[in-house]
């Protein structure tokens, strides 16, 4: 019988060559990866961990107390409906979100707050900081040197836990509040970081979460400020299409959380 350990090993390596599979030889695959994952392997006591900055923290607890610990945002409607449904599977969830994070923040912390929690499963929400900071500073090398910090918290990433699988999440903005009285420019910034994170997503063969999309097609539903109210931080209804997109799209590379 396999142990603990090697099972999430082989399940989260896998899970993160599956997509290169179906995509290098289509031919080959009898079954769809997601299937002979879940034929193959028993997903058992994988670690999520989620990253960013005050969208991810959600006012979360600093100590142990499990009441406050995820926060009140998607983090806590993700943990809280994949460990209630799959409580059998051993499952456990950190958020270590901090508002006002950017991508150096991140960098900073890394090693600590990061890659010695062993995350297989690590959601990274980031960018919405830097965006501001670049228009404010009128940093012309803004996106740039995002890209390069991001893509270092990756390659870090890779280098000691190798089989973890990355989520990694657009930076989205509305218009409203502050961020509409200068539109253009901030949805000019913010693409530019969108797109490294689309690319980078590609690149480390990462699972992508479009959430720029989503709000934008739920403000033709309801007015922007019901889902975004300042334009940054998600309502209770914004965080809960976080919560959707995130489950749909890491779904695809989980497979048993098709199952909710």
């Amino acid at each position: 019988m396999q142990s603990i350990s090697k099972t999430r090993r082989i399940f989260l390596k896998k899970a993160a060559l599956g997509g290169i599979t179906a995509v290098a030889a289509p031919h080959l695959a009898l079954v769809p990866a997601e299937k002979a994952l879940a034929d193959q392997v028993k997903e058992d006591n994988l670690v999520f961990l989620f990253q960013g900055d005050s969208i991810t923290d959600g006012n979360r607890g600093r100590d142990k107390d499990p009441n406050h610990i995820m926060g009140h945002g998607y983090a806590f409607s993700i943990a809280s409906r994949v460990g209630a449904r799959f409580a059998e599977k051993g499952l456990t969830f950190h958020n270590r979100g901090i508002s006002g994070n950017t991508v150096p923040d991140l960098l900073a912390r890394w090693q600590q707050d990061t890659l010695a929690l062993k995350p297989d499963v690590l959601s990274i929400l980031v960018g919405v900081n830097d965006t501001d900071l670049a228009l404010r500073q009128k940093d012309a090398e803004a996106t740039a040197k995002y890209k390069k910090g991001y893509s270092t918290l990756l390659s870090q990433t890779k280098e000691q836990l190798p089989d973890s699988l990355l989520v990694l999440c657009e930076p989205f903005v509305a218009p409203v509040g502050r961020v509409k009285e200068h539109w253009s420019e901030w949805q000019s910034e913010v693409r530019g970081k969108q797109e490294v994170v689309e690319r980078l997503a590609k690149e480390y063969n990462a699972v992508f979460v479009p959430l720029q999309t989503v709000f934008d097609k739920a403000a033709l539903r309801a007015p922007a400020d019901y889902w975004i109210w300042d334009g940054i931080h998600p309502t209770v209804a914004g965080h809960e299409l976080i919560a959707q997109e995130w489950l749909k799209q890491v779904s695809k590379r989980v497979p048993f959380l098709k199952k909710l």
